[in-house]
């Protein structure tokens, strides 16, 4: 059972962002309350995608809407991504990382099956900027943060960030 209403955005380091989620087995009230949540943090946060570790839940979703709208915002649970077209690196940010931009290398174009709130599996291909958000909110999935995507000059660059956020959040872990 999901505790909805203590649900918030979690920052980093907290140790969630850094785990591999568990399958959401169970599709009832309780989860979509919890996408409701989600999607609402995400609205207020002006986020493009948001995961569930990133609410403090270690469950495989997440929502992407690059609209920054509740009403166009899609959810993707269990979600299993194919890679496809070319390699390319832009600046990406992170709600859980504010203030923090940083390149990162991403398919720019992949395939995502994934089962909606009722259970049901569905495919879509998706290209350009939702391609990378929904790669970028898979990686949460998996314990993967931008930290982890920065090379050694970009973890120099954000010291001083990384630094303050673990000061302000770590001892929240």
């Amino acid at each position: 059972m999901i505790d909805v209403e203590n649900c918030q955005l979690v920052y980093y380091p907290a140790s969630i962002l850094n785990r591999r989620t568990e399958k959401v087995e169970v599709f009832d009230d309780n989860l979509r309350q919890f996408v409701e949540r989600l999607i609402s943090i995400m609205a207020q946060h002006r986020g493009i995608g948001l995961a569930a570790p990133q609410a403090g839940v270690a469950l495989r979703l997440f929502v992407v809407s690059l609209e920054v709208s509740p009403e166009t915002a899609k959810v993707y649970i269990n979600p299993s991504l194919t890679p496809k077209g070319a390699v390319e690196s832009l600046d990406e940010g992170c709600l859980s990382l504010p203030g923090i931009y940083t390149g990162v290398k991403r398919y720019t174009d992949c395939e995502i099956s994934s089962q909606d709130l009722q259970g049901n599996t569905v495919t879509e291909s998706t290209e350009g900027l939702y391609a990378r958000c929904v790669q970028h909110e898979f990686d949460h999935l998996e314990g993967i943060t931008l930290v982890h995507r920065m090379d050694a000059a970009a973890k120099m660059v954000h010291r001083r960030q990384l630094k303050k956020l673990e000061e302000e959040y770590g001892s929240r872990v």
